[in-house]
């Protein structure tokens, strides 16, 4: 690890979060608290009803299910923490749980532009490749794809925040956002900051030939409007920042799954087993 002065690494930073307003703070604390718990019920329910229905056992569910596993990272990473700042109105977060923040956050988002690049394929595959989908898509390349999505990202957070790490910060500990992201954080430095932005332009580039390998028109649509949802979020942009990590996480399962005529089926299923248990 480089250098990190006291100044930052012995103290707290301070986000200065949304607003300062007492009362808008409790009303934003239930509405996150809401979406929160929207969120991590409806991704863990779209994971719980994959892994028991075997006619979800293919491969466009297997990719959904990894797609539930990063929603979940996301709103886990960033929204506790900014629940705990509206409650106690302590806008504060140690600098070691700052560089926690950002390497998950990096995680959950190189990861899900790769899957959701993926994802497209296995549409593509299927709608134009029907008689050869079984051959493209078995089982082993699907455990192959997942494993290269969490690698990849796993890769990626490491290196881009190990780098970070070898930064000195001895400027402002006061951000401007909810949550910490690299972007942001370089601010604080008074080092060379040139190495921490080529990396993110490489890791841009890599992610943007991945999109660009999509063939399908539809998909690379889906793919570009999720990565420059991403890439608002650069410029510190709150409320895009918040449907990054509030809003998507929710919105995922209904766009990609909950919609999908053999979930709704499966949760039918799900539900309808319930009313069936003898009552106490």
């Amino acid at each position: 690890v480089g250098p990190v002065p006291t100044q930052i690494a012995g103290c707290e930073i301070i986000l200065l979060g949304l607003t300062d307003s007492p009362k808008l703070q409790i009303l934003l604390f239930w509405v996150f608290a809401f979406m929160y718990v929207a969120a991590l019920t409806a991704n863990l329910l779209l994971i719980f009803t994959i892994s028991m229905f075997k006619k979800l056992h293919s491969p466009m569910y297997f990719l959904m299910f990894n797609l539930s596993i990063v929603n979940i990272l996301s709103v886990l990473v960033t929204i506790p923490k900014l629940l705990q700042s509206l409650w106690t109105h302590r806008k504060i977060i140690s600098f070691h749980g700052c560089i926690t923040q950002i390497f998950f956050i990096i995680w959950a988002l190189g990861s899900e532009l790769v899957l959701l690049s993926f994802m497209a394929f296995d549409h593509y595959t299927a709608f134009y490749h029907p008689l050869h989908y079984t051959i493209i898509m078995r089982k082993e390349v699907c455990v192959g794809i997942a494993i290269f999505v969490w690698i990849t990202g796993m890769i990626n957070t490491a290196v881009n925040t190990g780098v970070l790490l070898q930064l000195s910060f001895c400027d402002s500990n006061v951000i401007n956002h909810f949550y910490c992201d690299i972007p942001i954080v370089l601010h604080l430095s008074c080092s060379d900051t040139s190495i921490n932005e080529f990396m993110t332009k490489v890791a841009d580039v890599v992610y943007g030939m991945t999109i660009f390998r999509i063939r399908s028109t539809e998909g690379k649509k889906k793919a570009f409007s999720t990565c420059f949802s991403r890439l608002f979020v650069i410029n510190k942009d709150k409320l895009v920042s918040l449907i990054y990590s509030v809003v998507t996480p929710v919105i995922n399962p209904l766009i990609y799954s909950l919609r999908n005529k053999d979930v709704k089926e499966a949760v039918k299923m799900f539900t309808d087993s319930f009313r069936v248990l003898p009552r106490a």
